[in-house]
């Protein structure tokens, strides 16, 4: 007997439905094929010993089980659950007039419990464009595929309740998630807060214009400064995602696993910190079963790096084109994968090897030649996408006991939306375009332009200060967002001088 149940494959952030189609013959065998993994050729014994431990048996008959389309890599131990039905089905010990309806995917044990899977949430918005009536799934991931509406979605614990839901009729309590609230509730991140910081106004000022830019930047300073605690204070200004991006966010991290079983839909913006002895397929994707990398998993967030000269130079120049492009495309042989890399960049690193250069309190270790190797680690095309260059200094004894709390992110943070929906509407006939750090050339030449009084400012900085010719652009995006913060249409002088000021890793000359 031919049966056909339904699963589904994840490839990038993207689902594709999977007929298993299981016939039952005459004769004695096992026979599965289609491109299956070695995960799912183990299903035989997975869904041999949970039948048996809820009262049904493996046919000894010719099984052959055919994953369609026939070209397509699948992979993991999701499909135990549809092979499990198939199978269940096409010897008649059960019956499912209706199992078409159904995407039904989950990872069996031996007594028949399910476990989690990975990717859901893609899998859910595939199967409602496919007329799909429910799916099928492990309770632990039911809230996360409960956010797609008009999608009945059924969380199960064990294979004996989907038995009785085709067999004996017995209903299963659907899933039912309030999208809009759930993306309401607790999308502030109160854990790190700049009214903590003490002192360091010119560095929260710098923070604010790459908040409301989505500029990238480096912070440069000595041991000590507050370059971490800064930079994980930044997403506490960032704006509150919009429902798309939260959808988008969500998608990537459930493809890699990493939600939590209460969560359902991921409010608040990632801010993701590598180790710097990361890889570079950790760090972009890919690998033999190709996952989401650091770059990915901070899309629509904060992407860290820490002692940025620490980084392995092959692992920081895979940066490039995702910087440039916001996403990554991972191409092998037999596929190629594509994954939104959308992230602000916020890099720290010491100035020197000893970490100490240019601070007047303490003596410089490290020869000239072992300041420009340490320096020369980061390469100028990787400088030349971080829009601010900020020299972070140690903070005085005074200010540090001041018991005065700072300006709270709550306060900046309002200042950050208020910019960036002057960038939304400026910005409104691009579906590219929705920040100032997007902007191409032509954006520049048309949003930028400058009085005279600013270009002849702009042009005196150049020459005396001996600023690259790369820093020009950066300067007038960064210049438009402070303009954008003082809600002013026209880029001013002020405007330029202070954008000036955050490109200091251009200047000849810099290490002294």
């Amino acid at each position: 007997m031919l049966i056909k149940v339904f699963g589904s494959a994840v490839f990038g952030v993207s689902a594709t439905t999977i007929t298993v189609e299981v016939n039952i013959d005459k004769g004695v065998g096992y026979h599965l094929v289609g491109l299956p993994d070695n995960a799912i050729r183990e299903s035989s014994y997975r869904i041999a010993a949970a039948l048996k431990n809820v009262g049904y048996k493996f046919p000894g008959k010719k099984i052959t089980v055919n994953m369609a389309p026939a070209d397509l890599r699948k992979e993991g131990a999701a499909y135990d659950l549809s092979l499990a039905i198939g199978i269940l089905t096409a010897s008649d010990q059960i019956k499912a007039p209706n199992i078409s309806d159904y995407i039904i995917m989950g990872e069996l044990s031996l007594d028949g419990s399910l476990q989690p899977i990975r990717g859901v949430l893609p899998i859910a918005i595939k199967a409602r464009e496919e007329g799909f009536k429910g799916f099928i799934l492990p309770k632990q991931n039911a809230k996360e595929a409960g956010i797609v509406d008009n999608l009945a979605v059924y969380g199960v614990e064990h294979i004996s309740e989907v038995i009785d839901f085709f067999d004996k009729e017995i209903p299963l309590e659907p899933t039912i998630i309030d999208t809009r609230k759930e993306f309401e509730i607790a999308n502030d991140n109160t854990d790190f807060d700049f009214a903590d910081v003490k002192g360091q106004e010119s560095i929260k000022r710098c923070m604010e214009i790459a908040a409301a830019g989505g500029h990238n930047i480096i912070l440069v300073g000595p041991p000590g400064s507050g370059k971490t605690m800064l930079a994980k204070r930044l997403p506490s200004i960032l704006p509150p995602m919009t429902l798309h991006e939260a959808l988008e966010t969500t998608k990537i991290h459930s493809v890699s696993g990493r939600l939590k079983d209460e969560t359902g839909l991921l409010s608040l913006r990632p801010f993701r910190s590598p180790h710097h002895t990361i890889s570079d397929v950790a760090l972009v994707g890919g690998g033999s079963y190709p996952q989401p990398g650091e770059i990915s998993l901070a899309h629509n967030g904060v992407l860290f790096l820490d002692e940025l000269p620490e980084f392995k130079r092959t692992v920081l120049e895979v940066m490039r084109q995702p910087l440039e492009d916001r996403e990554v495309t991972i191409s092998r042989a037999k596929f190629t994968i594509t994954y939104p890399s959308s992230f602000m960049l916020v890099a720290s690193m010491n100035p020197s090897p000893g970490g100490y250069f240019n601070d007047p309190d303490a003596p410089v270790t490290s020869s000239p030649a072992e300041m420009q190797r340490y320096l020369s680690k980061i390469s100028g095309p990787l400088l030349d996408r971080i829009d601010i260059h900020i020299e972070v200094t140690p903070v005085p004894f005074d200010k540090l006991s001041d018991e005065r709390k700072g300006e709270p992110s709550k306060t900046i943070r309002q200042r950050v939306i208020t910019a960036r929906q002057i960038q939304t509407k400026r910005f409104s006939e691009r579906d590219d375009i929705h920040y100032n750090a997007q902007m191409t050339v032509k954006q520049i030449r048309t949003y930028c332009d400058l009085p005279k009084s600013a270009k002849t400012l702009l042009k005196t900085a150049m020459e005396s200060l001996n600023l690259s010719a790369r820093a020009y652009d950066r300067i007038l995006k960064v210049s438009r967002t402070i303009a954008d913060l003082e809600a002013s249409s026209q880029i001013l002088d002020h405007h330029i001088s202070e954008a000036i000021q955050y490109r200091s890793l251009d200047r000849e000359g810099w290490l002294g």
